[in-house]
């Protein structure tokens, strides 16, 4: 019979006053998960739009869709009352106070690649677990424990609603995978772990003409295959969406890119350290993988701002070192 994620977390955490907090704070992302699947599932019909957008913008300057603030509500009316003191989300511009008490700090991407919401493809919530550090109740105080470096993190993982609704989850002792099946997360069976090297990567090549020469060389290397230095034939995959490529990582290894460029705002990266690249590079590391900005790696870089951008290069350790030593 398949292991409940109630049980794994119940098994794996100290029952004491941090374990709880921290097992009561994934289930409630969980039931927040379920909410947002199902309202996905619904997408399209003539009251439940929700990839229309709907005036705000969020704090990259886009505007939100009608399931941005619905993930985030939902996550939001979850977690209220128990163990976080204070939230962070990309659909945020300030930090959002709530348990006085809460021994913890969760910063989440409440959903992610929603460009994808009208297209029938993957999408997902993304989320982070820190612990708190300060006792002052007030919003300068606990901005600064969101920003510690991700190796502080207690727990991290995503949530993916597509043809299954999933979750990636790791509190630093390996990672899991679950299903969702009926109403209750479920174990997998596969228990993800990363190879040393991969045949795949996944970049959008539209943007080739404006990356670094280094990423320009790595990629050139790939697409040599077997007659190139590294001999080996790759494939490219691209989803357009951060939790659905990187679930194909955790399967298959590999190494996903997201490179500084030249565009403008793209200098530093896309990807947010705090919401994105910590969790994921959390998740990887534990997996046996690797996570970097191309010089060095993501879970040791202090965060300066609660949303700012870095590259983001993980998936396969071997794959990675490559891109670095380049």
């Amino acid at each position: 019979m398949s292991e409940s994620l109630t049980n794994y977390l119940s098994c794996s955490l100290d029952q004491n006053q941090l374990g709880i907090a921290i097992k009561d704070t994934i289930l409630s992302l969980g039931d927040a998960s379920k909410q947002i699947a199902f309202s996905l599932s619904k997408n399209g019909l003539p009251d439940n739009q929700m990839g229309v957008p709907i005036g705000d913008t969020n704090s990259d300057g886009d505007f939100k869709k009608a399931l941005d603030v619905f993930a985030d509500e939902a996550i939001i009316a979850e977690i209220a009352n128990k163990h976080v003191a204070a939230y962070f989300s990309e659909e945020q511009d300030k930090v959002l106070l709530l348990e006085p008490d809460g021994a913890l700090i969760l910063c989440t991407d409440p959903l992610d690649g929603s460009s994808n919401i009208d297209n029938n493809l993957s999408v997902g919530t993304i989320f982070s677990i820190l612990p708190r550090m300060n006792d002052r109740f007030e919003a300068k105080y606990l901005e600064n424990d969101a920003l510690q470096p991700g190796v502080s993190q207690l727990a991290s993982g995503f949530f993916i609603y597509g043809p299954q609704t999933t979750l990636m989850l790791t509190i630093g002792n390996g990672v899991a995978a679950f299903i969702l099946d009926k109403d209750e997360f479920v174990k997998m069976q596969w228990v993800p772990k990363l190879p040393l090297h991969g045949s795949q990567f996944a970049i959008n090549m539209s943007n080739t003409r404006f990356w670094s020469q280094k990423a320009r060389d790595y990629i050139q290397k790939c697409l040599d295959g077997l007659d190139g230095s590294f001999a080996k034939n790759y494939n490219m995959r691209w989803c357009g969406s951060l939790v659905a490529d990187s679930w194909r990582i955790f399967r298959e290894g590999g190494i996903f890119l997201y490179p500084e460029d030249r565009r403008k705002n793209y200098d530093t990266g896309r990807l947010r350290l705090v919401y994105e690249a910590n969790p994921i590079a959390f998740l990887v590391e534990q997996a046996g993988g690797r996570a970097s900005n191309g010089k060095r790696e993501i879970l040791k870089i202090k965060p300066r701002a609660i949303h700012e951008r870095v590259p983001l290069i993980f998936g396969s350790k071997g794959d990675v070192i490559n891109y670095e030593s380049q």
